[in-house]
């Protein structure tokens, strides 16, 4: 999980797939936020996604998850 202490960098809510995943989205699972710490290419189009807490979740190709991408500061 991610601490909640606000940023003053821009955030915007967006659908993620595997296709367009990245390093640095905070994905939320469960109601629960997860920071994607790095990305695995697997089969078929699917991704497994590693989070800072260290658990894994298998993405395929047609999964479209909710997440946060952090703007640049």
């Amino acid at each position: 999980m991610i601490d909640r202490t606000l940023r003053s960098v821009p955030a915007a809510s967006i659908d993620v797939t595997a296709a367009t995943v990245r390093r640095g989205d905070v994905i939320e699972v469960g109601g629960l936020f997860w920071r994607v710490q790095d990305l695995f290419q697997l089969p078929q189009g699917a991704k497994q996604l590693l989070f800072e807490s260290g658990e894994l979740l298998t993405m395929h190709a047609r999964t479209r998850l909710v997440a946060v991408r952090m703007g640049r500061r």
